[in-house]
């Protein structure tokens, strides 16, 4: 009888301690990172032609009838580039 009164209170005194750690986590665990300053680090774009999303800074620029286009890949691009001029 003992020992079943000891495992309760060593369980109780467990489950005190996980929920006081878990309410008293400190907040720089759940931030996410950010740029310096508060900046955005990049942005998504859309390939125009295979429409997939990706980072701008990866992209592939082309500058078209004064519009700034993105790409994801040269192949993309190239197509781009092509079913332009069938036109």
């Amino acid at each position: 009888m003992r020992l079943l009164i000891f495992i309760a209170i060593i369980y109780i005194l467990y489950r005190a301690l996980k929920s006081w750690m878990i309410k008293h986590r400190t907040s720089s665990d759940t931030q996410v990172p950010t740029a310096p300053s508060g900046e955005i680090d990049d942005i998504m774009v859309k390939d125009p032609y295979c429409e997939v999303y990706f980072p701008k800074r990866k992209g592939l620029h082309l500058k078209v009838d004064g519009e700034n286009l993105y790409f994801c890949s040269p192949k993309c691009r190239d197509k781009f580039i092509e079913s332009r001029s069938d036109e």
